[in-house]
């Protein structure tokens, strides 16, 4: 089990690693928490921000108001029903809420006296996904560290998944047709004709360059030349075979479920491709 001495920080990171640590800082995924008075901010505030608190030693609520983008002001947080807000057991059994913090920050999580959380660093940043480094910083080496290129497009949509949600296994049924389990990208991803067909060449990596938040739509490497049976105008590949989907009027994810989609007119659908059904996880069933 890895001790908080075993990650060196992402400022450590700088010292050899000056440009790739200034890119990155500027990123959603750097600026996936922070600290915003005696509350803390998860988000980055691309879309949204919902805020946490310690309400005593052994809870700590999800308020029920946070903050949209798209209306510069609050709302009711997705998932309450009202403006009181969520409470969590600090150190209950699912371990809801530390794995919240786990995912938007880096590094282990420590606890003060007074049994609040405190993040060893705000924000995804280098370790989350390179691993524990001090050692790497000590004594560099390729041997030392772990870097995600070197994966498969599948252990890459794992690594993804440990915190944007891991693709179905085999067996359990994942409900497609709920629009705010778009959001979890790896899991609509693993289901891409694309994905399963391409031998491993297409990954997250394909488009989402892993230092910066820039996106780029790969789809002529593999589709150089395709005969479309409807006018495409000045649409995007993304437009159309990525379509956004909105769970609310608030929110907007990019269907990572690569396909052909119905979508305008009768039977329009913007969660599922034109007769295909999930792989690997048995029909649409109740787990969100």
């Amino acid at each position: 089990m890895l001790a908080a001495q075993d990650f060196a920080g992402s400022k450590s990171c700088a010292a050899c690693h000056t440009a790739i640590h200034a890119a990155q800082s500027k990123t959603n995924h750097a600026r996936a928490l922070s600290t915003d008075g005696a509350r803390f901010a998860f988000g980055s505030g691309a879309q949204a921000i919902t805020y946490v608190a310690q309400r005593d030693a052994e809870h700590y609520v999800e308020q029920g108001l946070s903050w949209y983008r798209r209306a510069n002001g609050l709302a009711l947080t997705p998932g309450h029903r009202d403006e009181k807000g969520v409470v969590y057991r600090t150190f209950a059994a699912d371990a809801a809420v530390l794995r919240c913090f786990q995912c938007h920050s880096t590094g282990k999580l420590g606890v003060s006296a007074d049994r609040a959380i405190r993040p060893a660093e705000e924000g995804v940043r280098c370790e989350s996904c390179h691993g524990a480094a001090a050692e790497h910083a000590a004594r560099p080496s390729r041997e030392n560290i772990a870097n995600p290129k070197r994966l498969t497009a599948s252990q890459l949509n794992d690594l993804c998944g440990a915190c944007h949600r891991m693709p179905p296994a085999a067996g359990v049924a994942t409900n497609f047709d709920n629009p705010w389990n778009v959001r979890h990208q790896p899991v609509y991803f693993s289901q891409s004709a694309c994905f399963l067909k391409s031998a491993g060449k297409l990954s997250c990596f394909t488009c989402h360059k892993p230092h910066d938040d820039r996106a780029v739509a790969a789809c002529v490497n593999c589709h150089a030349s395709v005969k479309h049976i409807t006018p495409v105008t000045s649409k995007s590949c993304v437009e159309c075979h990525m379509p956004a989907v909105e769970p609310s009027p608030l929110l907007r994810f990019t269907n990572h479920w690569i396909g052909v989609y119905k979508l305008t007119g009768t039977g329009a659908n913007r969660l599922r491709p034109v007769q295909q059904r999930p792989r690997g996880s048995g029909a649409a069933g109740l787990r969100q």
